[in-house]
């Protein structure tokens, strides 16, 4: 599910407009603030990583004891980062997506116009459902407080996306769409392909497919205002290899 957030680190001393526009955009809140984050050991960070990827097969049918012994690690060492398994997965869930998130902001250079770093972003930011399995979304689906992360990091997406395009428009790169209407649709295409039930409707995987619209929904916008998009083999001169 393309649940995203991440702040945006500005390096340079002088940050672009297109920069000062995405640090204003607020995040989701986190469910293991960075001071807690700060405070765990390389043990404990290790195991949150290792079960990224135990959970990917589903966690419904495993208990707090199942998950310790498969971690190779005390049921006090568990319980010290949660208080019970569904809490444990919000921890592994909301560090992996925070991780994608500043991965997707990292995407984005100072330099780039609008269109070109939304489409950078949303490709990166779609990662979060890449190798996504129909149990491990099953089982997320039968948790509300999984459903409210999601919402939370959902819609910090879609103020991004927003953000870049009233960049777009204000610059005259697109005609005035309704931008709103617009960055729900596209930030949210990732997450609604990787639904358990739309999964196996799919001819690619959900990340290929949300890529793919998000390309084709840009192109189609440039399109309309009278830019003619280059195809990749423009933009390289024809040169191939």
């Amino acid at each position: 599910m393309t649940w995203v957030g991440g702040s945006l680190e500005v390096a340079s001393a002088e940050p672009t407009e297109l920069q000062n526009r995405l640090r204003s955009v607020r995040p989701p809140p986190e469910v293991l603030d960075r001071q807690r984050e700060h405070r765990l050991t390389d043990r404990q960070r290790e195991i949150l990583d290792h079960l990224v990827q135990m959970f990917d097969d589903g966690f419904a049918h495993l208990t707090m004891a199942e998950i310790a012994s498969r971690s190779n690690c005390s049921l006090r060492t568990l319980y010290g980062l949660a208080p019970s398994r569904d809490e444990l997965v919000l921890v592994v869930v909301d560090r992996y997506l925070w991780r994608v998130g500043r991965s997707a902001m990292d995407a984005i250079k100072p330099d780039m116009e609008p269109l070109e770093a939304l489409q950078a972003y949303l490709e990166a930011a779609n990662e979060a459902v890449d190798g996504l399995t129909e149990q491990f979304a099953r089982d997320l689906a039968s948790m509300p407080a999984a459903q409210r992360l999601g919402d939370f990091h959902a819609e910090y997406l879609v103020a991004a996306t927003r953000c870049l395009l009233d960049l777009a428009v204000e610059r005259g790169t697109i005609p005035a769409i309704d931008t709103g209407a617009a960055a729900r649709v596209m930030a949210s295409l990732a997450r609604m392909l990787s639904y358990p039930e739309v999964m196996p409707t799919l001819r690619s995987t959900p990340k290929q497919a949300a890529d793919s619209l998000v390309e084709i929904m840009l192109r189609g916008m440039r399109t309309a205002h009278g830019v003619t998009p280059q195809t990749s083999d423009e933009q390289t001169g024809g040169r191939h290899g």
